[in-house]
């Protein structure tokens, strides 16, 4: 059974574990390792984020600088250059909340102050430690993303001895120094960070295991979606593997998804939802 939790924001409050969320994934990245390029102009990728909601997301997550395997980290002024024309454009038009992808303490200030309302740190506070301070200062919800390494790395990384031991251990370290800011409790979420610094095989063990992450009781969110692990032939058979690897998140505890295809996703997660809630009665 998963555990009910009420999840703080700037302006709101989520209930978390009666039925799992969306989370929308909008790229505004021009290298992105999925969608790179697709929504980079400022008047496509609003007319995606209305398009998201419409298709069932619970909330949207903008992300501006690419994590992808191998990619190189840019400064914040160019990431701004590339966010802060999409949420001036976003402000007051969603009807649910946006989340904004980064690890720079610069960033999340301004995201904030454009009416974002989650800061999803791909690093779990283990990039830039002050962006914590800025999240406790502005009420704002925090993700906490396990990363190993960085992306410009991890083709040189060796596997994970214990990656569950490991992930819980960092995640632990994350939380902690959330709280050390004054960050409540209420306002964070945790991310096992598939494909983060994790060999493919390695990646299918932390998605058996999810329920694991559960021992540091905070909400956890699942995010599969179109990562190489699950990589098919063609696109099509992409989506239907990631389709199973959410339905499983779901199972295994996840009280949030991280998607791409959000019409699509729906359909699996509401299959699992229903199978929660047969075990549960």
């Amino acid at each position: 059974m998963r555990k009910l939790y009420y999840w703080k924001l700037k302006q709101r409050e989520l209930k978390l574990g009666d039925r799992t969320l969306l989370m929308g994934v909008l790229n505004i990245t021009p290298d992105s390792f999925s969608d790179g390029g697709k929504y980079s102009d400022p008047d496509r990728a609003f007319a995606r984020a209305i398009e998201l909601e419409e298709q069932g997301a619970d909330i949207i997550d903008i992300g501006a600088e690419s994590t992808r395997p191998g990619s190189s980290r840019i400064t914040a002024s160019v990431e701004l250059q590339r966010l802060v024309p999409v949420l001036k454009r976003l402000r007051d038009r969603l009807g649910i909340p946006i989340s904004v992808d980064t690890y720079k303490a610069e960033v999340a200030e301004r995201a904030i102050e454009l009416g974002a309302e989650i800061i999803n740190d791909p690093s779990g506070l283990t990039f830039e430690p002050q962006l914590a301070r800025v999240v406790s200062n502005q009420d704002a919800g925090l993700i906490l993303n396990h990363m190993r390494g960085r992306p410009e790395t991890w083709a040189k990384l060796g596997p994970m001895r214990e990656p569950m031991t490991t992930i819980l251990h960092d995640l632990e370290a994350a939380v902690s120094r959330a709280r050390g800011v004054g960050i409540d409790k209420s306002r964070l979420v945790i991310d096992p960070g598939f494909g983060f610094g994790k060999r493919k095989e390695q990646n299918s063990l932390i998605l058996d295991r999810l329920t694991d992450l559960a021992a540091l009781d905070l909400p956890i969110l699942a995010g599969p979606s179109r990562k190489s692990f699950l990589t098919q032939p063609s696109g099509e058979e992409t989506r239907y593997a990631t389709a199973a690897a959410v339905a499983i998140s779901v199972l295994r505890g996840a009280h949030i998804v991280r998607v791409h295809d959000v019409l699509e996703m729906r359909a699996s997660v509401n299959v699992a939802d229903e199978i929660l809630r047969t075990k549960e009665n």
